[in-house]
C-alpha cells in the first residue's frame, strides 16, 4: 500500500510540474493547483495509516473516552496533527485558487489570451 500511495504522489508531482511548464496560464493553473493537491497527498503517506492488516501495527483514533488504557502506549493512537494540517492547506489552497482563477479571468477579458508569449509580447496597459 505504501508502494502504490508513493507512486501516485511521484505521478502527481511530476504531471504538475509538466504542467507548470506550459505555455498557457490556464495550464499553469491547473499545474499549481495539482502541486498542492500532490503536497496534502504526500504528508497523508508520511502520517501513516491507521488501518493495517498486521493487528500489531494497528492503531486507534486518537480519542480518548472512557474506555481508554492509560497503560496503552501513544505509539498505539494515531497522530491528528497531519489531518489538522491537511485540512488548514486544503482550505488555504481554496482560497488561493479561487484568487488565482479570477485573474485569470480579469486577464482573458482585458487582454482576450491566455498565452504567455502573446502576453509577454504586448505587454498589459492599465
Amino acid at each position: 500500500m505504501t508502494l502504490i500511495l508513493a507512486i501516485c504522489v511521484a505521478v502527481t508531482f511530476a504531471v504538475s510540474i509538466y504542467l507548470m511548464t506550459a505555455r498557457e496560464l490556464k495550464s499553469i493553473a491547473m499545474g499549481v493547483f495539482l502541486l498542492g493537491h500532490a503536497a496534502n497527498l504526500s504528508i497523508i503517506a508520511m502520517s501513516r495509516t491507521p488501518v493495517r492488516h498486521e493487528p500489531q501495527l494497528l492503531k486507534g483514533p486518537p480519542i480518548l473516552n472512557a474506555s481508554f488504557n492509560p497503560a496503552q502506549p501513544m505509539s498505539q493512537i494515531v497522530d491528528p496533527l497531519p489531518q489538522a494540517l491537511i485540512l488548514t492547506a486544503i482550505v488555504i489552497g481554496f482560497a488561493v485558487m479561487a484568487f488565482l482563477l479570477s485573474l485569470l479571468v480579469i486577464t482573458s477579458r482585458k487582454t482576450g489570451t491566455l498565452s504567455v508569449e502573446v502576453l509577454a509580447r504586448e505587454g498589459v496597459e492599465e
